[in-house]
Order: structure tokens, then sequence, then C-alpha cells
């Protein structure tokens, strides 16, 4: 009795909102170009496909053929499209409102582009909570495709096979399982191993489908797969060998197997993602245990054990990085504001942009994710000033407007005091420091304190057994441990606090800077992150904040001390002086080193174009270390932005710089990334017992010609 099966394959092509330019171009030209040649020269293989919006975009003005070559071979059947969050957000991350419009708005794209009615969505991530099957169906979306693990979390046992069906307050969904063992054999090993799986899942009935929804990165941008896919003829062959063995072997559209056969069943899913991702939002302590446990009953035999252990929820990464929680909570305040509009063309536009500062990527981290990528981080935040700007433009006709709320802005029952005007946006820390966490100089689209603190990774402990990738048998990005420079277990410095800036800084006086970058010393003081008081007083064209707190330093014994700053912060100007006094509290004599910390995020740590501009001292890269005595003023340049911060102070301070540099891990290995450059301005004081010193600083924003 002859027996037969379908094969469903979903690419999923995408880059990130903010990427550069030749990431796209060497994308279009390793993996996404070839893979629709190879589509046109074999018609008899059919499959679902996926561009995100991003990709869409770039394609139409820099490929402006490719999208109406993908149209005719969706005229011609071969080729269904999917629809999807047009700049591929987190669904789940985002406001009901701005899910349903971001895949119709997918939805709409697919059907000027192509001709074609999408029913299919592709599912960002495969972050899944149960709320998105009402979403889906009430956007027009019929099925989706998750990850087989998600039926396994659910109970469901060995390879799942055809959709099942759920819903969501009776809204139905239908859900495809893609294959992990597909995933990993396509295109990973030789092409018989998968045909002979297939050969051995066929049934006399014929109506078994097995799916594989991957990226359409791995096949020719990760590392070693355009050799391995297009020079030495991977594909070609596995395309060939389905041609030849299509007597009994089918691909098939997803869509087109749902109108021809029915669900397997009903199933209701539980929050999940992809394996490695769940790996991935675990504290770095569990997910590399995790991954360890995995690995041991694997070589144990252990299969049925492994079924129940999964790993944690995708929304911890906003517990695991706050400065993504602060990004995340950015991007509720600003749909908040754009909703707020009236209809009009503007408000589209700034939904549009609001949409942009959704893209998934700086929200996550694993092999994938941008966090730790600042250009990609700082697309997020310039697509929400944008909106921002576009939103208060609306409320605020007038020019040179300024205000101030004190609200719960991370909802966590801490509130935060947020300052914005028509130039700039300072949102400020009470709980932690009485810092600045937020400092968006709006006309530029910039926040100028985006970075990432150094923070360990589960994956640390890898750097240590590097291996190289081999030649003949490229292996998956989880598998290869590469790094892309020598020595980078010297990197591996982990901050105690958030680099944000106007940290107060009470030192031991002979504490030298090497130890200070490395945070290899004690806090004198309780100031770093502990919650400072405040007061407001409004004038014409001016606000006028003061942070204080009466904490104590440690020097034997516990000594009253109180630190005031006071920011006077202007309508319509893009300069913040600040004055600081520090006040000894106690009955004896203090001898100590304060310092103030600023760490600002300027993309470029050792570009030409980017460098200190110190008084009595030669430029110097922004990601260089170094110590500069009675310093009364000096810049820090970005020419590629447009734009330096020029700082000036009285009485002339120590200047200490390095840089902050993360150590991370992407699809091509271990990378040293500049995320700051860390500038502490201190001076020794002695202090009597009830007296006072005072500082001041001026921060400027100056424009440059590129």
């Amino acid at each position: 009795m002859s027996r037969s099966i379908f094969l469903g394959l979903a690419i999923h092509n995408h880059q990130p909102v903010g990427n550069f330019d030749f990431v796209f171009a060497e994308a279009y030209e390793k993996a996404y170009e070839p893979f629709l040649a190879l589509l046109e020269r074999h018609p008899a293989i059919k499959m679902t496909l996926h561009y995100s919006g991003p990709l869409r975009d770039w394609l139409m003005a820099n490929r402006p053929d490719f999208l109406p070559r993908v149209a005719a071979l969706v005229a011609r059947g071969q080729v269904e499209m999917m629809t999807g969050g047009y700049y591929e957000p987190i669904l789940v991350a985002i406001p009901g409102d701005d899910r349903l419009g971001q895949i119709r708005k997918m939805t709409r794209a697919v059907r000027e582009d192509f001709g074609h009615e999408a029913k299919g969505a592709w599912l960002t991530e495969r972050v899944w909570e149960p709320p998105l099957a009402k979403v889906f169906a009430q956007a027009g979306v019929e099925y989706t495709v998750v990850d087989d693990a998600h039926f396994h979390y659910a109970g469901f046992r060995g390879e799942i096979f055809g959709y099942y069906v759920t819903e969501e307050e009776g809204w139905p969904l239908k859900l495809y399982a893609s294959s992990k063992r597909l995933r990993y054999t396509i295109p990973w090993r030789e092409v018989r191993e998968t045909i002979e799986w297939l050969r051995e899942e066929a049934t006399p009935e014929g109506t078994k489908i097995a799916v594989m929804g991957d990226d359409g990165e791995k096949f020719g941008l990760w590392p070693g797969t355009y050799e391995h896919l297009w020079k030495r003829g991977w594909m070609e062959e596995l395309f060939t060998a389905l041609e030849e063995n299509s007597s009994w072997l089918q691909t098939i559209t997803l869509g087109e197997y749902v109108k021809r056969y029915p669900p397997a069943g009903r199933a209701y899913l539980p929050d999940a993602s992809y394996e490695e991702m769940t790996e991935w939002a675990l504290p770095a302590a569990l997910s590399s245990q995790i991954v360890e446990i995995k690995d041991r009953l694997r070589r144990e035999g252990q299969e049925e054990i492994l079924s129940f252990i999964r790993g944690g929820f995708w929304r911890h990464f906003l517990v695991k990085y706050p400065e993504v929680n602060d990004m995340h909570k950015k991007m509720l305040l600003v749909h908040d504001k754009v909703r707020a509009m009236p209809p009009s063309p503007w408000q589209e536009k700034a939904l549009d942009e609001l949409w942009k500062g959704q893209s998934n990527c700086p929200y996550w981290h694993g092999v994938f994710g941008g966090i730790y990528l600042p250009h990609i981080r700082a697309a997020n935040y310039q697509h929400l000033l944008a909106a921002e700007r576009l939103a208060d433009e609306a409320l605020h006709p007038e020019e040179g407007w300024l205000e101030y709320s004190l609200v719960d802005f991370r909802r966590d029952t801490h509130k935060e005091l947020l300052v914005s005007g028509d130039s700039v946006n300072l949102y400020f820390d009470l709980h932690r420091g009485g810092t600045l966490f937020e400092w968006d100089w709006r006309k530029k689209g910039l926040n100028l304190l985006n970075n990432i603190s150094r923070r360990p990774e589960g994956y640390h402990k890898l750097l240590g057994q590097i291996t190289r990738e081999s030649e003949e048998a490229p292996k998956t990005i989880h598998e290869i441990v590469e790094a892309k420079e020598e020595g980078l277990e010297a990197f591996l410095v982990y901050d105690s606090y958030r680099r944000t800036a106007f940290i107060d800084h009470f030192l031991p006086l002979e504490l030298p800077l090497p130890d200070f970058c490395k945070g290899d010393y004690k806090e004198i003081g309780d100031f770093v992150d502990q919650p400072y008081k405040h007061e407001i007083r409004e004038e014409p064209g001016r606000l006028r904040l003061t942070l204080f707190r009466d904490g104590y330093l440690h020097q034997g014994d516990l000594l009253p001390f109180r630190v005031e700053k006071r920011f006077s912060i202007p309508s319509g100007e893009v300069e913040l002086p600040v004055t600081y006094r520090v006040t000894n509290n106690s009955p004896q004599t203090i001898t100590v080193r304060f310092g103030i910390e600023l760490n600002f995020g300027l993309l470029s740590g050792h570009s030409p174009q980017a460098y200190y501009e110190i008084e009595g001292y030669n430029s110097a890269h922004l990601d260089s270390t170094g110590e500069t005595e009675k310093v009364g003023g000096f810049r820090l340049v970005n020419r590629d932005l447009g734009l330096a911060i020029r700082i000036k102070v009285d009485p002339e301070a120590t200047l200490w710089r390095f840089p902050i540099e993360t150590v991370s891990q992407s699809e091509s290995g271990f990378e040293r990334i500049y995320q700051a450059s860390s500038l502490l301005l201190h001076w020794g004081l002695r202090l009597e017992p009830g007296r006072g010193w005072p500082a001041r600083l001026l921060v400027q924003f100056d424009k440059m010609e590129p």
C-alpha cells in the first residue's frame, strides 16, 4: 500500500528597525535573493513566506524588482504570503489596539504587493499567550505557527502533525507546530536524513503534514551557511530531492492544507516561546543551569523527563534588564499620548512612528535579540520620540512649554519624576539615587543615556570553551561557541548599579581609577541607589527641582551627611545647570572623595568622528580610559550624530573617563560592545562639622556638522 505525507515550509524573513543598511544588503545577497531564485527554478515546490514590514520597506526602496518576483510566484499558486505585526513586535508586549493596527497594516501591504488576502500570520519569536487567539481572529487571521515545544508544555507528546484549534472567548484560531527535528536537520544534516524521516512518517491515508517554520536568514546569512547551502549546493540538493520524491512527498502551503483537511483536535497552549527563548528569559544563573540539566538528561537518554522541563516566561526580560523595562514603559507612555490625539493624518503618522518603536529586537536577548546593540535600541527610541513629538505638538501648540508629573512610570508602585518640554525630556529616579535615567534631546530623537549596564549572562562561562567553525559541517547557532577577539574574559566586569546620570559617590581617597572601572571598591556613602526627596518650584520659563538625601558615610561610625542637587531646567533650551551642595552633619571632621558620575551612550566608541575634547589635553576616543586633573570644561563629540555634549564644572575637578563595554553573544560569536562613556568628576574634600561644600555643573548640547 502506498504511503504519503505533506511538508509545509513557512519561511520568515526579517531585519529589525534601525539595522545597518549593509546588513540588509548582505542578507539580501546571501539569503533572500538566492532563496527566491531557487523557488523560481523549482516551480513544483510550494511554501509559505513572510517578509516583515521593515524588510519590505527596504526591499521596495533598494531592490524594487524583488517583491514583484515574489508576486509572480504567488500568482501561479506556488507561494502563499503571511501577515503579522508590521514592524515585528512581540504582540503580547504592546497594547491591544496596536496589536490589531499592526496586523491590519501588514495585511493591507500583502494585499497591495501580492494581490493576496493573507489568512496566516507569523508569530514574532513564537511568543504565545492565550489571549492572542482572539487578537488574531479579530484581525481576520485563521492560523499561525508556534513551536512543537508549546504543545509539549501542554501535555502533547512526540511529533505534532497537522493543526489544532484553540479559542479565546469563543474566537477560534488554528495552530500549526513547527517541528524542532526539521529545524535542526534543515539545513544542518544531510538531505537524505530529512527525506528518510519523512518517509518513515508517511501514512496510507496521506493526510499528515510535517511543518517547519523558521528564519530565512539561516539560509545563507548565519555563519558558514552561505558556503554550505549555495556554493556547495545543499539547498539545490534538497529541492531536487523533494521533486524526485513528489509521488509520496508533497509540499503544500499552510493555507491550502487548512482548506483541504480538518483539524487534528483541540489544544489550549500555555504561555511559551521556542525552547531556547524560554532558557534565555531565565535569570543568568538559572539559564546556564537549565541548559546543563537538559544536556545531561539527553546524554543519559532521559528524553521522557525533558518533556516536563521548561524555561522561563518572555516577559521576564523586563525584569532581567531594567533598561529594557524603561524603554517598554516609555513605549506605553507614548502610546497613551498618541491615542489621545484627535483623528488626523498627523495621528496616523504618529501611530506609524509608535509602531516602529515597538519593533521587538531591542526588547530581549539570547543568541539573537538586540538588547546589547546600541543602534537597535537607539532606533526604537528615535521613533518613540518622533511619535511623542507629534503628539505633544497637538497638545502644546505653543513654543517653549515645560511641564512635570509624578507618576508610576515603571508600574512598580514607586513614582518617578518626569519633566517634559519641547526641547528635552528628563526622567528622574527618586527611589534610586535621585538619578537621571532618561535624557532625551527631542529634536535629535536621541536618548543620551541609552546604554546597558554590565551584568552576568549565563553563557559567559562558555568563554573558556571557544571553538572554531567547521568548514565541512556548519553548526547551528546554538552549537557555535566562538569569539570575535581574544581575551574577552578580561572584560567580564559587572556593575552593581545602573549606569545613569548624576550618580553621587563617596569614595576612599586612595582609590585608583582601574579599581573604580571594575567596581572593585566599597562605597563609603549610601547615596548611589537609595531614595531621595524632592522639592519643585515653577517659575516663568523655568522649573527648579531640588533633590536631597540625608544619609550616612561609613567611616568606622555612621556619620550623618547630606547631599543636595538643584536642577534649574529652562524651557526651550537644551542645557541643564546643576548646583550641588554636600554638608557634613556629623560631629567630626570628614575627609573623603566626592564624585558625580554621568554615563552618555553616544553609539560610537572608537570612531574617528567620536572623541573627547578636554582642556589642555589632546583628543581621545570615547572608548578611551584616562585621568585628567584640574578640569574646568570638556566636550564629548560625535560628528556622525551631529552633536557634542559640553560640560563645564566649578570648582575644577579630576576627571576619570572609561568605556562601559559589555560582552554578549550573537549568532556569529561573542563580542565586546561599547555602551557608554562613563565620566566621574570628583574632588577630595575635608569638611569640618556642620560645614558644606558647593559645586556647579553646566551641561549643554551643541549641534555640529557631520
